[in-house]
């Protein structure tokens, strides 16, 4: 996997998507700018998909859990500063359960720069994986 590409290919969608949040529903570029961002999505889904399918696997392995693996794209970040958002109480990536910690709410979150999948627990971040 070429972690370049991959994380140009993150970082474009997070920007679209913080340029769609700045953006009122009523504005006339809305649907236009959203418009771009699923057509990113989509690129992403497909040219990443497959591999990053395959390290989800890997990583749900990792926690014990047994959750569904969802498109890569659900677990992507909402921001390019994910600390942000986690300071703001943001429910970022995707909910899983685990084995290994019972009872836990925890998220996995795909960032960038460098590109990596984070287990969050409450107040605490794992990386448990990054893109060589």
């Amino acid at each position: 996997m070429n972690a370049k590409a991959l994380n140009e290919s993150i970082v474009a969608i997070l920007e679209k998507k913080q340029e769609l949040s700045k953006l009122d529903y009523n504005d006339a570029r809305y649907d236009d700018i959203e418009e771009e961002l699923h057509d990113l999505e989509d690129d992403f889904n497909e040219d990443y998909g497959d591999e990053l399918e395959d390290v989800l696997e890997d990583v749900h392995g990792k926690i014990k859990s047994d959750a569904d693996i969802l498109l890569p794209t659900a677990y992507l970040a909402s921001t390019l500063d994910p600390e942000a958002a986690l300071e703001q109480d943001e429910k970022e990536g995707v909910w899983v359960e685990s084995d290994s910690f019972p009872g836990v709410e925890m998220r996995l979150v795909l960032v960038a720069n460098p590109p990596r999948i984070l287990l969050i627990l409450s107040d605490q971040e794992r990386v448990l994986w990054t893109a060589e």
